[in-house]
């Protein structure tokens, strides 16, 4: 594997923790507070240097699956993301959040998990 995609599989990592932390922070407290903001908007910008990183380390841009799945998963984060911003700024600081804003963070961490792990696949088998 090339140094330069096991740098951004590593980010990619960091981007999984900060979705993560992000994502059952908000579960869990029910709140956009600021915690929830910084681990969301740190896993934007792991992710999207991850996927440079790993299209240049590529070398190829060969068409598959898992490059459907992570574009899908990353839009829906970067939705997920800019949603929990707005909701910060219409409400302010520790805003209570809509269950319709919680079933929706799960869902796109749930997808973003597969598009992780499809990743992990894709490797082994290739």
């Amino acid at each position: 594997m090339d140094p330069v995609s096991v740098i951004g599989a590593f980010i990619m990592t960091l981007a999984f923790l900060a979705y993560g932390l992000g994502s059952i922070t908000l579960e869990r407290f029910r709140i956009v507070g600021n915690v929830v903001l910084v681990f969301m908007t740190l896993g934007i910008i792991f992710e999207t240097t991850a996927i440079i990183l790993m299209m240049l380390g590529s070398g190829s841009a060969e068409f598959n699956l898992h490059m459907v799945v992570g574009a899908f998963a990353f839009i829906l984060l970067l939705v997920n993301s800019s949603w929990s911003w707005l909701v910060y700024i219409r409400y302010g600081i520790d805003a209570s959040v809509s269950k319709s804003l919680l079933t929706y963070t799960k869902t796109a961490y749930f997808v973003w998990v597969l598009a992780y792990l499809s990743g992990i696949v894709f490797l082994i088998w290739t």
